[in-house]
């Protein structure tokens, strides 16, 4: 102990030493090189014995901008700015679009430009800015309307501890848990299918940027690993997979694909028929922002959803949003920029809910975990009699492949049958309140027609199954 106590003494004494004999000149030097975090130390040490000094508060706030603390540098840039530092105001102009004050990033961007009228790089840089912020302004405007029940700030290296998936959805964990040399500190995260026979994840280093890869299950131990297209791995990173249970949509974050600033959520879909994948598509906001967006995750059976974000957050937490997916996309109507500003944010998550909708249950729902006993205890996802004795409770049950394959498949349709169910019940609705048009009343046999058509594939699929079991196994 005694020794323990003498080398922290030591360490910390080097740390003083050190930060001390950092001058306010080596400061501004590690600033222009554009080393904000070394800088930051000092200039808030000098920000106390001169708080009204305009340089210092502009350095001190571009710093903590470009460090990524917005809520910190706003109150700096902002004294800068009115001190007629003219970077200053190009950086709060930037900081109000990030932050969706619009009109606000107008009337400094236009200080700056007529501060620099006569500087044609400064110029270039200003429409840089402006270009981006128009871009912020679009996304706003195409806000999505949806329900955000819940929101958690966690640590970020335990950010997937807020995540509570069904079985039937598959499981995600950190990429040190699959593959053991894997980084411990690297913040990926691998899915795995509900099946457990085929796993996605990310690929690659800091230098060369991460793209999404697929491995399959080959008897005892996974391989064939495989690249995803040029379609999916575009420049910059791709991370943070998930693949729903239909098999074929998958959501990814990616810093490429035009994302609005650091990871973006993407959607995309595999095409059978060609063995590739769609263009993906870039989500709405708010599930986008110009900060790290990432780990979007749908659980069908709870009908919840969630996703991660470090917007105004701490460098060491993130926030994790609980959402209620809807089957279509329904933007925020409203020509209040204002209020589409704040939701776009999620300034409350209660300006997201509908009214009358109680939403505690789903709250409750979103936080169930897993049946599946922690370590070695067993899982109850179904209950699938195979015979008099015999009752299967999951897909690791299944002797046989082939039947394992046919259930497997009759869930997924399920699955299927259910949304199905839940639109036909909608335009029966429609119907009911009156509208009897055309399209309602074709609407409404089409999709009994297709209902039944799923419901009479699974009962096959089951059949098929239980007695593929039982010809291999119970005979």
């Amino acid at each position: 102990m005694k020794i323990f106590r003498f080398f922290f003494i030591i360490v910390l004494c080097s740390f003083c030493i050190g930060l001390k004999g950092q001058t306010f000149d080596d400061a501004k030097s590690l600033y222009q090189e554009g080393r904000y975090a070394e800088a930051l130390p000092v200039f808030k040490a000098e920000y106390e014995n001169a708080p009204n000094d305009a340089s210092l508060n502009e350095w001190l706030g571009i710093s903590l901008f470009k460090t990524g603390d917005l809520l910190s540098a706003e109150k700096h840039l902002a004294f800068a700015a009115q001190k007629k530092r003219t970077d200053a105001s190009l950086y709060l102009g930037d900081l109000y679009a990030k932050t969706y004050r619009f009109e606000e990033a107008e009337k400094e961007f236009e200080k700056y430009r007529r501060a620099q009228r006569r500087n044609n790089e400064a110029i270039a840089l200003l429409e840089e800015k402006i270009e981006y912020a128009d871009k912020l302004r679009r996304a706003v405007r195409r806000t999505e309307d949806i329900p955000v029940i819940d929101s958690l700030m966690v640590p970020k290296r335990d950010f997937l501890s807020a995540y509570y998936l069904s079985a039937s959805s598959g499981s995600i964990m950190p990429m040190k848990d699959f593959f053991k040399d894997a980084s411990p500190d690297g913040g990926q995260t691998l899915y795995m299918n509900e099946r457990q026979d085929k796993v996605y994840y990310a690929a690659g280093n800091d230098s060369t940027g991460y793209d999404l890869y697929s491995m399959e299950k080959l008897l005892n131990s996974f391989g064939n690993e495989k690249k995803l297209p040029a379609s999916v791995n575009a420049d910059g990173n791709q991370a943070y997979p998930f693949v729903m249970p239909d098999g074929v949509t998958l959501y990814f974050a990616s810093t490429g694909h035009e994302s609005l600033g650091g990871y973006d959520l993407y959607i995309t879909r595999y095409n059978t028929a060609s063995d590739s994948y769609l263009n993906p598509n870039q989500l709405n906001v708010p599930f986008n922002s110009p900060f790290n967006d990432y780990m979007m995750a749908i659980d069908e059976e709870k009908e919840i959803g969630w996703f991660a974000t470090d917007r105004f957050q701490s460098p060491d937490s993130v926030c994790i949003y609980t959402f209620v997916p809807l089957k279509e996309v329904k933007l925020v109507e409203s020509d209040d920029e204002a209020y589409v500003s704040q939701r776009a944010k999620i300034t409350s998550i209660a300006d997201t809910w509908k009214e009358g909708v109680d939403y505690a249950s789903l709250r409750a729902k979103a936080k169930e975990q897993n049946t599946a006993e922690q370590g070695q205890g067993q899982k109850s996802d179904f209950s699938f009699v195979i015979n008099d004795a015999v009752t299967y409770h999951r897909l690791e049950d299944f002797k046989n492949a082939s039947a394992r394959a046919l259930l497997s498949k009759a869930i997924q349709l399920k699955q299927e049958q259910k949304r199905l169910q839940d639109e036909l019940s909608a335009r029966r609705d429609q119907f009911a309140n009156g509208n009897e048009s055309g399209t309602v009343r074709s609407s409404i046999l089409a999709l009994e027609k297709e209902t039944e058509s799923i419901r009479q594939e699974i009962a096959q699929l089951e059949v098929q199954a239980r007695n593929e079991e039982i010809r291999t196994t119970y005979q």
